[in-house]
């Protein structure tokens, strides 16, 4: 499917879901992972999930761990293929009206919940409700829903009060999950029980949660998806220590091992052993993008002679090397290159060059001696609390070292640091990593829209950046329907935070999946092992 069947061509969009109706299941063929081969009925696939999930779905929630979990319980409209094309799940067959205001949805039929209630319509337009109310991402991705209507038992009509391109985007599982009306029906999505005894229509039925240890989830034997699932358990093993996770691996304790599970340092090392596969595929639907983001609430960094100099004394292509061992990509903007269709290579990078630097931090009024013997400037750098931000920092500790600037790093749990960065505001450059998602509204205006600096929202516009046309190219962005037109107002976003520098686009990461050889069609669309693993089997023992 090509981009033009997610906005221009409706009718194609209908045919192509129509399609889907004489379709049994979702095909795999050419994807990655899919095999030709018969698939193996029965076994347990044990499967690694760090941390430990604060919650077992996603209808109120978007931690990483839960992301990785929830969609083996309860699904969602649609899934998507390695180019984020939509394909069927629960809705079989999607039309958008040319004007970008009406969707509308036909649903499978002959589901049912694990409790043996029917899957209809009315739980769909409950759950869009309730993501729309307590969903981080969906109270922004659903907030243009003026109406939902339910005309029959298998039809959803979704009327907009204004386009919003990338909602065809956001019906994932792990992203929208469609939850039970009848067990959700007091409306308190963030508070209900069965967020962590969960039931849903999926492949899996959720049996247990022994909290430090494991989640065990068994076969649906009623699955809508003709024989699948394949295997007869799923346990999702929790294991926070990292060295034990590679011994884990190592010895097939665990058969399938997602998010970068292994110090990277490892990595050649995991690569060369027979028994086990790495796929870099599957995370096109949540990518990471690591960056240097500045406090413009600093004086000193409020000039972009200072932040220009930091950029100039960076040298990315060396940090990839030696700082994390070649596991990633050099990028010039915030978009991430998963992100093809907006994706631009051609901004305006400053390229490393210490001189550079060391004039313009004079230029700024800090020469070498005004901090201090041979120092200029002294800042506080924050890094996430992972291997990754951390590396970085001690990386920029001493790229910045060379131009006079002191970098003092501060290390703390994952809760502190979200606290410093977003309430007490206590830092000059914050190691960030987040996710581009799968479509920059959602995933990027966040981090640079005026209107989304507030002190203590996390994982929001943490530099305190504001520029007006920066303003202006997001929101006509987030309602602009046609293609090629958004994809012009968000490249020229790109090259103003590039002239900008409210942060500094460092690395694009490489997630990677570590699996058993004998593990079969894990990753077969853009989400993942954050798919419902329908279509996995494990072959026999070599």
């Amino acid at each position: 499917m090509g981009q033009h069947r997610f906005d221009s061509s409706r009718r194609e969009l209908l045919q192509w879901g129509a399609a889907g109706l004489a379709g049994a299941a979702l095909p795999v063929a050419g994807l990655a992972q899919a095999t030709r081969e018969t698939p193996r009925r029965g076994g347990t696939l044990t499967y690694l999930v760090f941390p430990e999930p604060p919650v077992l779905t996603t209808i109120a929630h978007s931690a990483g761990a839960s992301v990785l979990v929830s969609g083996k319980v309860v699904e969602g409209l649609l899934t998507y293929d390695f180019q984020l094309n939509p394909q069927p799940q629960l809705a079989i067959a999607w039309t958008i009206s040319p004007d970008g205001l009406t969707y509308t949805f036909k649903l499978r039929q002959g589901v049912r919940w694990h409790d043996g209630k029917p899957f209809t319509s009315a739980d769909v337009a409950h759950s869009i409700q309730l993501l729309k109310e307590f969903h981080p991402r969906g109270r922004a991705t659903f907030s243009r829903v003026a109406e939902i209507r339910t005309p029959d038992a298998h039809t959803v009509v979704l009327r907009l009060s204004q386009p919003v391109p990338y909602l065809i985007t956001a019906l994932a599982a792990s992203e929208s999950p469609i939850v039970p009306r009848h067990l959700y029906g007091d409306g308190k999505a963030d508070t209900n029980p069965y967020n962590n005894k969960p039931v849903g229509t999926g492949p899996f039925i959720f049996k247990e949660w022994v909290r430090g240890s494991h989640v065990l989830y068994e076969r649906n034997p009623h699955y809508w998806d003709g024989d699948k699932p394949y295997i007869d358990r799923l346990i999702a093993r929790f294991i926070p220590d990292a060295a034990a996770r590679v011994a884990a691996i190592e010895n097939g304790e665990v058969l399938l091992a997602p998010a970068s599970p292994v110090p990277l340092s490892e990595v050649e090392r995991l690569k060369a052993r027979p028994n086990l596969v790495f796929e870099t595929r599957g995370y096109e639907y949540i990518n990471n993008v690591y960056r240097i983001e500045f406090n413009l609430e600093n004086p000193v960094l409020q000039d972009l002679r200072v932040r220009q100099a930091i950029a100039h004394a960076v040298d990315r292509a060396h940090m990839l090397k030696v700082a994390w061992y070649g596991q990633g990509q050099v990028i010039p903007g915030p978009v991430h290159p998963s992100l093809s269709r907006f994706y631009e290579p051609d901004l305006p990078v400053l390229p490393f060059d210490l001189k550079a630097a060391a004039r313009l931090l004079d230029e700024a009024g800090l020469p070498l001696g005004k901090a201090g013997p041979n120092k200029r400037l002294v800042l506080q750098a924050t890094p996430i609390p992972n291997e990754f931000g951390q590396r970085i920092a001690d990386y920029l500790k001493q790229a910045l070292g060379r131009i006079g600037i002191e970098l003092r790093i501060t290390s703390q749990d994952f809760a502190s640091y979200v606290r410093r960065i977003y309430t007490q505001r206590d830092f000059d450059l914050h190691v960030s990593v987040m996710s581009n998602t799968f479509d920059p509204t959602v995933g990027i205006q966040r981090l640079y829209w005026s209107k989304n600096f507030k002190r203590g929202l996390p994982f929001s516009n943490g530099s305190g950046y504001q520029n007006p046309e920066v303003d202006r190219l997001l929101e006509a962005a987030s309602a602009e329907p046609d293609p090629a037109k958004r994809r012009a107002l968000i490249v020229e976003f790109q090259r103003h935070i590039a002239r900008d520098l409210p942060d500094i686009t460092l690395l694009a990461q490489q997630n990677f999946t570590v699996a058993d050889r004998r593990v079969r069609n894990h990753t077969v669309g853009a989400d993942g092992t954050a798919g419902n693993l329908a279509d996995v089997w494990l072959a026999a023992d070599a």
